[in-house]
């Protein structure tokens, strides 16, 4: 990001986001932002599939104003997720309201076939260089 992006608070993302940098795009489209958390999940800090983890700010706020936000933590994060092969990227509350009830969603029915198809549109979102 470039300097002082959140010199008046936390933002969401958006697409065309001013904030980042030519390098920080590259490193977004290439995915290679996302090796920290794959050694998370090497570590068993994080888990392939779950919910996306959400920055502790937009967590505490998100929290008081959407009902149930909270329990999208009782299982742990994911490197990917069904609200992320499923929808738009997050831009605002009500796309994290969005995004909160696919979560809710997985964890509710998790299991084998549910996980193989979020592996495979993930799977098909790198290759193809789509998604944000």
């Amino acid at each position: 990001m470039v300097k002082d992006a959140e010199k008046h608070g936390a933002q969401f993302a958006s697409k065309d986001d001013a904030r980042i940098t030519v390098f920080g795009k590259f490193l977004r489209k290439t995915r290679i932002d996302e090796i920290p958390q794959f050694l998370n999940v090497i570590r068993g800090e994080m888990s392939f599939i779950g919910p996306r983890p959400e920055r502790p700010y937009f967590v505490r706020e998100l929290s008081k104003s959407i009902s149930f936000y909270e329990i999208r933590h009782s299982i742990k994060p994911g490197l990917t997720g069904w609200a992320q092969v499923s929808t738009k990227y997050g831009e605002c509350e009500e796309d994290s309201l969005t995004k909160l009830q696919y979560d809710l969603y997985y964890i509710k029915h998790r299991g084998m076939f549910l996980d193989l198809r979020i592996i495979l549109k993930t799977m098909s979102t790198v290759i193809f260089f789509r998604g944000q």
